[in-house]
This record gives C-alpha cells, structure tokens and sequence, in this order.
C-alpha cells in the first residue's frame, strides 16, 4: 500500500492515518483534536503545527480517496477491453479499496457531509460525476448488447452499496480472506450483468 507507506514519512501523513481510524470508529463530530493528539502522541497546541483544523483532515482524506477513485475510473473508461471487463476491474478496484484502505473509503463515504463548503459542494459534485461515468459504462455494455437491459443507475447504486458493506467484513471473526472475498463479490455481480446467450 504505496498510500500508506507515503503518508507515515510526515507528522501530517502519521495524522491523516490517526484521524481516519478515529473517524470511523467514534464519527468526525464526536473526535477531538485533543482525543487525535493524544492518538498521536503530540500535545494539542503542537497539532496546529502540521494541521489547521480538524475539516482540513477531513477534507484531505475526503479528496484523496476522490482523486483515486477518477484517476482510476478514467483509465477504465479509456481503455479498449470489453464493457464486462471495464466493469470487472472497476468492482474489483473497489473491493480492493474496502479491503486494503479501509478507514480512508469509509470515511469519505459515510463522514463527507461534514465538510464545509466550498468543499462540501465540489464533492457532492465528485461523487455524483462518479456515479454518472459508473452507469455510462454499463449502458455502454447494454447498447452492445454484452449486458443486460437494467437501468444503469440503479445497478451502480446496488452494487457500491453492496460493496460498502463489507464494512461487516471486517468486523467479522470468522472471515473469509480478502481475496475469497473479492471473488465471491465479483462472480456474484458480474454474473448478474452479463447478458445470456
């Protein structure tokens, strides 16, 4: 995990990591920057050193999951393979996300709507821009008749939401490995795409 390994070479990389775990587990409202201090291992004052406040973190953890996701989405979406391969390497992007950058996804997906504007607006934007480009590429598969007739909206939306709740995954003692996982998730909604002979 490049992402990880980039953001303990700093004090603010070593903050970012600490606050996504907080904000998951306790929620952006209910963490302090005295509680994220001490998680750190620095004193309060010595926090605005490296952040300015407790929505800047937010807002950087929100915009990097954000530009992951586009730069990622993009390069699918460009490239020659199949509408069904596009949307293979897409969920099992995501997977990978929910598996290996946990506390970063679930942040910007469930705290977002804590970030003030002008961000709040621009991600709301993202998001949806995400959203649409997603269905674009199944109506794609649709018009060459490699999937299905469903409405390309609603299958996004089921599938993301599916794909969040492997939040339950890692909650879970008894788990199957992440890979099992993804495999599991990927035969299941491709499968249920893919356009019968």
């Amino acid at each position: 995990m490049a992402k990880a390994q980039r953001k303990k070479a700093s004090k603010k990389g070593l903050i970012l990591i600490k606050a996504a775990a907080m904000f998951r587990e306790k929620g952006f409202a209910a963490t302090s920057m005295r509680d994220l201090a001490e998680a750190v291992g620095i004193e309060a004052a010595s926090l605005y050193n490296h952040i300015r406040s407790k929505n800047e973190i937010l807002e950087a953890i929100c915009f990097d999951v954000a530009n992951v996701y586009n730069t990622t989405i993009d390069a699918i979406e460009s490239s020659q393979q199949k509408t069904i391969g596009k949307i293979e390497q897409l969920l099992r992007f995501h997977i990978k996300q929910m598996t290996e950058n946990y506390e970063d996804v679930y942040v910007s997906d469930r705290e977002w709507k804590h970030l003030e504007e002008p961000y709040l607006s621009n991600f709301q934007t993202q998001r949806r821009n995400y959203r649409k480009k997603f269905a674009a590429i199944i109506e794609e598969g649709i018009t060459k008749n490699e999937i299905r007739k469903i409405d390309a909206p609603t299958a996004v939306l089921i599938m993301l939401h599916a794909i969040s709740g492997i939040e339950s995954w890692h909650r879970s003692k008894a788990k199957i490995s992440a890979q099992e996982l993804e495999e599991n998730m990927v035969m299941i909604m491709i499968d249920g795409l893919r356009k019968q002979p």
